[in-house]
């Protein structure tokens, strides 16, 4: 029979007394993970595991933007704390994303950047968003206009006016993700912002910005003299 106090109980309670008092600056890689994964593995020694998912993934960030059945690839990980941690980074953006709309007037602050880099960072797909602001530059909305395969997501300037219009938004920032890595705009990039933008004006509408996001970089169309 298991002893009545197992070993990884008492380390499991030092690693709470170690959290609530010192934060996970005080903790390794492994010993994040170890603390996670004790929520969803409630009887076992999980170290292990940690280690083993940071071999396989490379790092806390590669293990978090994983996907799903690649997680449950590695055994010890079951679908119920597979989604314990694909649901890290969705809470996390979602967090981030009422921090930015917070903010009393926005362009390009640290909080927005904050929240694309989080949710778009790790996307395997190209994805295209519209972030909408009233004429108090405050967000009102983010939304995710196109979804497509990786460099090939349509976008159609109507749908991105159309929709600024049904909301009554002033101004828009536009925000699309390149899976690769690489942030430079592609002269279709070029192409697209300059035709919303000169719709936009005609319409009464500002576009503040556009902004491609890599996986540890952006480029702001504003910042480079393109808006």
């Amino acid at each position: 029979m298991p002893p009545n106090n197992p070993s990884y109980k008492n380390h499991r309670q030092r690693l709470k007394q170690k959290f609530s008092e010192s934060g996970v600056d005080a903790f390794h890689d492994y010993e994040v993970l170890e603390l996670l994964l004790s929520y969803a593995i409630p009887r076992k020694d999980v170290k292990p595991l940690a280690k083993e998912l940071l071999r396989e993934f490379g790092s806390l960030k590669g293990i978090v933007d994983a996907e799903k059945n690649s997680l449950e690839k590695i055994k010890g990980i079951s679908t119920h704390t597979a989604i314990l941690i694909k649901l890290i980074k969705d809470f996390g953006a979602l967090y981030l994303k009422e921090k930015a709309k917070e903010k009393p007037q926005i362009n390009c602050t640290s909080e927005l950047l904050n929240y694309c880099k989080t949710y778009m960072g790790g996307i395997k797909d190209e994805q295209f968003c519209v972030i909408y602001l009233n004429a108090q530059n405050r967000i009102t909305e983010i939304e995710a206009i196109e979804e497509g395969v990786v460099n090939q997501a349509v976008v159609y300037p109507r749908k991105v006016l159309e929709n600024a219009l049904k909301r009554k938004a002033s101004a828009i920032i536009l925000v699309h993700n390149h899976p690769s890595g690489h942030v430079k705009p592609s002269d279709a990039d070029i192409r697209l912002t300059k035709t919303i933008q000169e719709t936009a004006k005609i319409l009464d509408i500002i576009v503040h910005d556009h902004l491609i996001i890599g996986e540890n970089r952006f480029f702001s169309f504003r910042e480079e003299g393109l808006i």
